[in-house]
């Protein structure tokens, strides 16, 4: 079973209209490498021209910030959830 990454109506647009994708990797760094493989439109609004995640976009592993545990290189499992939450500003 593969981690399922699931995206923002905003980003989903970039990905077919697709909000669940299921990756494969052993990081969350591989998992969203992988999907950014598939759908081109989408890797640059998932991380940088380094492979880093940005500063305004969070992801969530099992409902764990990645911030917390690891980064792009936290460990995840088949069967684990990754969401994506864009910052959004306003005013």
């Amino acid at each position: 079973m593969p981690v399922t990454l699931e995206l923002p109506v905003v980003l989903a647009k970039l990905a077919g209209g697709t909000r669940r994708i299921a990756a494969e990797g052993t990081t969350v760094g591989d998992v969203v490498a992988d999907v950014a493989a598939r759908y081109p439109d989408l890797a640059p609004r998932l991380r940088d021209s380094a492979g880093a995640p940005y500063p305004f976009v969070t992801f969530y592993l099992n409902d764990e910030d990645i911030r917390f545990v690891g980064g792009f290189g936290a460990a995840v499992a088949d069967g684990d959830e990754l969401v994506i939450v864009p910052a959004i500003a306003g005013g």
